[in-house]
C-alpha cells in the first residue's frame, strides 16, 4: 500500500511521534491507522523498558482545581533531564494526567492506574516521544465541600502547594482568594511539617524537649529552671514547623494566625485551615 505524506502527518498530529517513526509504523501495519499507532505504542514501551534504571528526578508538578473550589488535585510527574520537562509533549501529558486524575478522584499514581488502565499506554507513548524514563511519582486530591481548596503552583512547576480551608460559605470564596493564596505561598516558601502544634508527634515533641534541656544543663542553668527553659525553646520550634504559628513572610510582625483572626473578624466568618500538600521536586520519594 502506498503511505502518504498525508498519513504521515495525521498519525503524527495525533500521536506526536517522530515522521519517520510514524511512516514505518503505517508500513508494518500496511495503512492501518490504529494498528499503526499500537505500533508506536510498544515502540514507546520499548523505550521506557531499556530506561528503566534511568534515575527520573527531573519533572513538573501541576494541579487542577474545581471551577467551585470545593476539591482538587496535584500531581507530580517525573522524567530525567529538565530539557524533558520544559517539552511541550511533557507539559502535555502531564495536564492529561492531572486532568485523568481530577476526573477519577485518585489519590495515588497506583489508585489512578487501577481506575484508568489506558494511562499505561500514555506512559508507554510519552516515553517514546521524549526518549526518557517517565513516571507518575506523588499525586494527591483534596476535597472540602464546606470549604475551600487554593493551589500554588511556584514558577518552574518545580514547587507546588494545595491547602485545605474549612468554613468558606460559597459566596466568601473570592473574598479569601487572596489570603488564601498567600497562606499556599507561605507552605511553600516555609515550609511547615503540620498546622497546628497539636498534630505534631508527641514523641517528636519528648525527643526535643530532652534535647533542649541537654542544652540548657551545658548552659549551667539551674535544674529547678530546665522545664521552663525548655518549654520555651519548645514554643520558637511549633513557631518554625506549625503553619499556624509561623511568622508571616513578608510581614513579620505577624503570624499566620492573626492573618486568618483578622480575615474572621472582618467578614464574619470563622474559615480554619484545614490541611495541606507541598510537592517539591529535590524531596525524597515516599
Amino acid at each position: 500500500m502506498n503511505i502518504t505524506a498525508s498519513m504521515v502527518n495525521d498519525l503524527r498530529n495525533k500521536t506526536g511521534a517522530g515522521m519517520m517513526d510514524c511512516k514505518k509504523a503505517l508500513i508494518e501495519s500496511g495503512g492501518d491507522e490504529e494498528k499503526a499507532i499500537d505500533i508506536l505504542r510498544k515502540k514507546g514501551a520499548a523505550v521506557a523498558l531499556k530506561r528503566a534504571d534511568k534515575t527520573a528526578n527531573e519533572g513538573i508538578v501541576i494541579a487542577k482545581v474545581a471551577s467551585d473550589s470545593t476539591s482538587a488535585v496535584m500531581v507530580e510527574v517525573n522524567c530525567e533531564t529538565d530539557f524533558v520537562a520544559k517539552s511541550e509533549d511533557f507539559k502535555k501529558f502531564a495536564e492529561f494526567v492531572a486532568e485523568k486524575a481530577f476526573a477519577a478522584k485518585a489519590n495515588s499514581p497506583e489508585d489512578l492506574m487501577a481506575k484508568v488502565p489506558e494511562l499505561e499506554g500514555e506512559l508507554s507513548a510519552v516515553a517514546g516521544k521524549v526518549g526518557e524514563r517517565t513516571i507518575i511519582s506523588r499525586l494527591k486530591t483534596v476535597e472540602n465541600k464546606t470549604g475551600c481548596v487554593i493551589d500554588y503552583i511556584h514558577y518552574g512547576s518545580r514547587l507546588g502547594v494545595l491547602i485545605s480551608y474549612d468554613n468558606v460559605a460559597t459566596e466568601k470564596v473570592s473574598a479569601f482568594k487572596k489570603l488564601g493564596s498567600d497562606i499556599a505561598i507561605q507552605v511553600a516558601a516555609m515550609t511547615p511539617s503540620v498546622v497546628y502544634r497539636e498534630e505534631v508527634d508527641p514523641n517528636v515533641i519528648a525527643h526535643e524537649m530532652e534535647i533542649y534541656k541537654d542544652m540548657a544543663r551545658q548552659e549551667k542553668k539551674p535544674d529547678n529552671l530546665l522545664e521552663k527553659i525548655a518549654l520555651g525553646r519548645l514554643n520558637k520550634y511549633f513557631q518554625e514547623v506549625c503553619l499556624f504559628e509561623q511568622s508571616y513572610f513578608s510581614e513579620n510582625s505577624k503570624q499566620i494566625k492573626d492573618l486568618i483572626n483578622d480575615f474572621n473578624k472582618e467578614h464574619g466568618t470563622a474559615v480554619k485551615i484545614n490541611s495541606f500538600v507541598r510537592y517539591n521536586l529535590s524531596d525524597p520519594k515516599n
